[in-house]
């Protein structure tokens, strides 16, 4: 049973305290943001390196890849620390 569950006996409100619930709407973000995350690194490496779609990746294409995810990785994380400290110098 999960923590959104109802009680035992089937009926009446779901049996969770607000840490609990504040931790599973913790998690949830934390899954969406990193789904939503690949899938725009996908889509976006693959329309920067892969120039001929087909049954395999030229050498190009394969090296392209890994450098776009890193690169994009690391934009993500300077973003992410110049929210932070600005949010944490207002």
């Amino acid at each position: 049973m999960d923590s959104f569950s109802t009680g035992s006996s089937g009926t009446g409100p779901p049996q969770f305290s607000t840490d609990e619930f504040m931790d599973q709407m913790k998690v949830q973000l934390a899954q969406a943001y990193a789904q939503e995350f690949l899938e725009t690194v996908r889509e976006k490496c693959f329309e920067k390196c892969i120039t001929k779609p087909g049954s395999s990746l030229s050498g190009s294409e394969s090296s392209c890849v890994p450098r776009c995810v890193d690169r994009y990785i690391e934009a993500t994380g300077i973003v992410g620390r110049a929210l932070l400290t600005s949010r944490s110098n207002s």
